[in-house]
């Protein structure tokens, strides 16, 4: 596979790699040396190169936030008053912890936002306190998650 804008050559044994990585981050490099049959060595390289190439960037721990206390999961839909007011509330949306994800979109919205919360009445009070005041919001839909069905990488 190559990868048209950085002209990287990504072949079976980058897939191989990726796909044992995606599954489990902290997977010893050396345990998947053995199971594709190639040197840690070469793992180590060839991960470097996928690294610089911008293929791959970091490893994270994903936090269970139910654990945590945050059982509401919603997107809001943001309408603002002009696209020109885009910048300024991202930079305003960036300042609320609870925002996991902003997205600037097509369509109805301006701005589709990825939040939890602890529960309801945190999202409302988020929606009326910090959300709904920033200059050049118009108007918010909200869509409240039940249950998420499906997470996962691209599969290679």
């Amino acid at each position: 596979m190559k990868i048209n804008s950085l002209q990287i050559e990504i072949d079976g044994i980058d897939k191989e790699i990726l796909r044992y990585l995606m599954e489990d981050a902290r997977k010893p490099i050396l345990q998947i040396a053995g199971k594709i049959g190639i040197s840690g060595a070469a793992i180590h390289q060839r991960l470097r190169k996928l690294e610089h190439s911008g293929v791959i960037s970091g490893s994270k721990f994903i936090v269970n936030t139910k654990v945590l206390g945050y059982s509401t999961m919603a997107f809001v839909g943001i309408y603002l008053e002009k696209a020109a007011n885009n910048s300024e509330a991202v930079k305003e949306l960036r300042k609320i912890p609870e925002v996991l994800e902003c997205h600037y979109t097509t369509g109805n919205w301006s701005i589709l936002i990825k939040m939890i919360c602890r529960d309801n009445e945190h999202l409302m009070q988020l929606l009326n306190t910090k959300i709904q005041p920033i200059d050049g919001v118009s108007r918010t839909e909200t869509f409240i998650s039940l249950e998420q069905q499906i997470e996962r990488q691209i599969q290679l």
